[in-house]
C-alpha cells in the first residue's frame, strides 16, 4: 500500500497546474462575495463534508460561504447509502441554488457519479464557475467542468476501493485547493493562520502562541495583545508590530480589506 501511495503523490504533483487555477477559482469566489459548494457521494462526500466544516475554525470563514452537499443528505455522512450516487435529478435539485458569482467543485474519486454530474450541469446552466476533482480517466470527463484536476492515481490495492489512494489524493487537492487561496486571500500570514477563531482551550493557546510569534513577544505580551484586541489575532499582530491602539488597528484591516502584510505597511 505504501509503495503505491507513492503514485498518488506523483499524480498531485502532475496535476499542481489544474489545482492552482481551482485555487485561484476559490479566491474568486471569495473576493466577489459568492458561495463555494462542494458535491460529492460516499467517500468523496465526506471528504466535502470535512473540507467545509474545517475551514471556518482555521480561517475564521462564514460557514455558510462554503457548503457541502453529499448524495443521500446528512445520514450518508456516518453511513453508506447505496444507490443516492447515482441519483442524477437530485444533483440537479440541490445545485438549483447556485449562482452566477458561486463555486461548484464537484468531488468524484473514481468515475463521475450521476448525483455530482447533475450538479456540475445545473451549476454551469445557472452561470457558476465549475471544478471536478477526481481520480477517473473516463473518456469525454474533461467536457463535465470548466477546471478538471485529475489525478491519476491508478488502481487500487483493493480493485476498486477507492477511499484508498484515489480517496487520500482527492483529501490533498481539497487542502491545497483552499488553504492556497485563502492564503493568497491574506488570511495566512508566513506560517500562521491568523484568521482563526479561538473557540478552544487548544485555539486560544495557538492564538497566543502566533502572536507572540509574528511579534517578537513573550507569551505574556501575546495574552495582553489579544485582550486589548478582543480575541482578534490579525489586531493584535498590528497593535504588537506598529505600536498602534485597537482602533487604529482595526481602520488599519478596513483600509486593506484585512490583508495584514498591508495594514503592517501603514
Amino acid at each position: 500500500m505504501q509503495s503505491e501511495d507513492r503514485r498518488m503523490l506523483a499524480a498531485l504533483r502532475e496535476a499542481r497546474r489544474e489545482i492552482v487555477r481551482a485555487a485561484e477559482a476559490f479566491a474568486a469566489t471569495f473576493r466577489e462575495g459568492g458561495t463555494c459548494f462542494l458535491f460529492g457521494a460516499g467517500t468523496s462526500g465526506r471528504l466535502a463534508v470535512i473540507e467545509a466544516a474545517e475551514l471556518p475554525p482555521t480561517f475564521g470563514t462564514d460557514p455558510k460561504r462554503v457548503v457541502a452537499i453529499i448524495a443521500g443528505g446528512r445520514g450518508a455522512v456516518f453511513r453508506a447509502r447505496e444507490g443516492a450516487e447515482d441519483n442524477y435529478g437530485d444533483g440537479v435539485r440541490r445545485a438549483t441554488r447556485a449562482r452566477k458569482l458561486d463555486l461548484v467543485i464537484g468531488v468524484s474519486a473514481s468515475s463521475v457519479t450521476a448525483f455530482v454530474r447533475g450538479a456540475l450541469d445545473r451549476a454551469r446552466e445557472r452561470g457558476a464557475r465549475t471544478v471536478l476533482v477526481t481520480a477517473s480517466g473516463s473518456p469525454g470527463i474533461e467536457e463535465a467542468a470548466d477546471i478538471l484536476v485529475r489525478l491519476d492515481t491508478g488502481p487500487e490495492v483493493v480493485a476498486g476501493s477507492t477511499r484508498l489512494k484515489a480517496g487520500t489524493a482527492t483529501k490533498i487537492a481539497l487542502n491545497q485547493i483552499t488553504t492556497a487561496a485563502f492564503a493568497s486571500s491574506g488570511k495566512v500570514f508566513g506560517p500562521w493562520m491568523v484568521d482563526l477563531r479561538a473557540g478552544s482551550a487548544k485555539l486560544r493557546d495557538r492564538a497566543v502562541r502566533i502572536v507572540a510569534a509574528a511579534t517578537g513577544g513573550t507569551p505574556r505580551k501575546a495574552r495582553v495583545l489579544l485582550s486589548r484586541a478582543n480575541g482578534e489575532v490579525k489586531t493584535a499582530i498590528v497593535m504588537g508590530r506598529s505600536g498602534a491602539s485597537a482602533a487604529r488597528a482595526r481602520r488599519r484591516l478596513e483600509e486593506t480589506k484585512g490583508d495584514l502584510r498591508a495594514a503592517l505597511k501603514i
